[in-house]
């Protein structure tokens, strides 16, 4: 059964900085993409491939890096500067599993 779990999230003021972890458990990690999302709608992030490369959304490049630990079956988010439109629940996916999310809050 694939399991994903986000931890990390909090509360900062805007220019802070978070950084989100995603444990992955019920599949070979390191052969697979891995992304993360954020909201109810689903708005794409980020992307890790399993070859290492990396793929962010305008909105956050620069400010965010996406990174893998293959030995650990994690997948990191750093985010800084934060902004008060960061603000929402961060989700990772593999295929079509989801976690339970992480919400980030970015106020003054």
């Amino acid at each position: 059964e694939v399991q994903l779990v986000e931890s990390g999230g909090g509360s900062v003021q805007p220019g802070g900085s978070l950084t989100l972890s995603c444990q992955a458990s019920g599949f070979d990690f390191s052969s697979y993409n891995l992304r993360w999302f954020r909201g109810k709608g689903a708005r794409w992030v980020a992307s890790s491939t399993s070859g290492n490369v990396t793929l962010y959304a305008d909105s956050v490049k620069g400010r965010f890096t996406v990174s893998r630990d293959n030995t650990k079956n994690t997948i990191y988010l750093q985010m800084m500067e934060l902004k008060p439109e960061d603000t929402g629940n961060y989700f990772c996916n593999f295929d079509d599993s989801w976690g339970q999310g992480t919400q980030v809050t970015v106020s003054a």
